[in-house]
């Protein structure tokens, strides 16, 4: 074991289509749940969190256990995903940041010198005890229905730290990176050892998987990636590989990036809408389940067209060592939440065996 706590996952979830998916077991059906399915675009959510900032919600265990539960209930998902946000362990340990509606999160003070690293202690389990509370809750609630939960990965970190929020761009997070090397390094590198504490602290209160989000590595190359990205990637996957629970990694617009992506150490590696999954599953190669790929937009369309979409991408995936259906990004916010039922539901009934 690489350190941390083993999962306390429910025995009756290890026997789930889920989990048996990422570990590239028989399945009753091929699993389904959504990215962003906690909250967004269901009137439920709004209800429960009107008039709550998103980093108060985060942690408030109740109320984060009422909305991880919300698309459970409504969807017939096959895992649950635990509903926080990536920036939550950089609030945790002092950093000046918030969410703003609209915009998403924004950094006080950007980190661009040496001195800036200061803002980045050590995250202890005492720091996200709202987080150990809430799974607590969830754990007992969802029963033999597994929860994810989630890490941001390094290089998405720190790009809205770097650029003190969302960029199109990347430039000021290109420039550190490219103009001071070793200074991009640490940055990383003490990024990588919060991101691994906060999934260790999740494991250890009943995650039954998890996922490290790069929402916007898509933005470099190859070899961008493999000198300046993947050994603080691969760390955190690495430090809980002896965890006992499949670790995901998903990126956006890492179509190019897919076999790096899974050599970083997933056992499930997320793809995108941009490559259909028998390509992808030919760029990642052997040894690695996949999870996707549905354009989040194809859900605006009629029901048939997109249940004619849903079934390319289960065509595509008839080979596959083991296949989590999944959009190949977020839910969008508009998304009639029906249109996520029936599409559960078109899934199962597909692919039962």
């Amino acid at each position: 074991m690489t350190g941390g706590q083993p999962s306390a996952i429910a025995p009756a979830a290890e026997e789930s289509a889920f989990l048996k998916a990422c570990r590239r077991e028989p399945v009753p059906h091929t699993p389904v749940w959504f990215m962003r399915q906690a909250g967004r675009s269901l009137p439920e959510y709004h209800e429960v969190r009107a008039g709550i900032p998103m980093l108060e919600a985060c942690a408030m265990p109740e109320l984060v256990a009422e909305i991880t539960l919300q698309p459970v209930r409504r969807h017939h998902v096959d895992a649950a995903v635990f509903y926080s946000d990536i920036v939550v362990p950089l609030k945790a340990i002092g950093v000046d940041l918030d969410i703003k509606p609209g915009v998403g999160p924004v950094v006080a003070q950007p980190i661009r010198t040496r001195a800036d690293l200061a803002q980045l202690r050590d995250l202890t389990p005492e720091d996200v005890s709202y987080v150990t509370e809430a799974m607590g809750i969830l754990v007992r609630e969802l029963g033999p229905t597994p929860l994810i939960g989630f890490a941001g990965a390094p290089f998405t970190l720190a790009s809205y730290l770097v650029e003190g929020g969302p960029s199109r761009n990347h430039e000021h997070t290109k420039a550190l990176m490219y103009g001071d090397p070793q200074l991009w390094a640490d940055l990383l590198d003490r990024l990588a050892e919060i991101a691994s504490a906060f999934l260790k602290v999740q494991i250890a209160a009943g995650a039954s998987a998890v996922q490290l989000f790069d929402s916007w590595v898509g933005a470099l190359s190859p070899a961008d990636y493999r000198r300046s990205v993947f050994p603080a990637s691969a760390k955190v996957l690495e430090s809980v590989a002896g965890l006992g629970v499949p670790r995901i990694h998903f990126g956006a617009g890492t179509g190019e990036l897919l076999g790096l992506l899974g050599e970083a150490g997933a056992d499930v590696v997320g793809v995108d809408w941009r490559v259909p999954l028998d390509e992808a599953a030919r760029r990642v190669g052997p040894g690695k389940a996949l999870q996707g790929n549905l354009d989040p937009a194809i859900l605006f369309a009629p029901t048939a067209v997109v249940e004619a979409k849903a079934q390319e991408v289960l065509d595509a995936a008839a080979g596959l060592e083991g296949h989590v259906f999944n959009l190949g990004h977020g839910v969008l916010p508009a998304t009639d939440p029906d249109a996520l039922t029936r599409l559960v539901e078109y899934v199962h009934t597909r692919t039962a065996r």
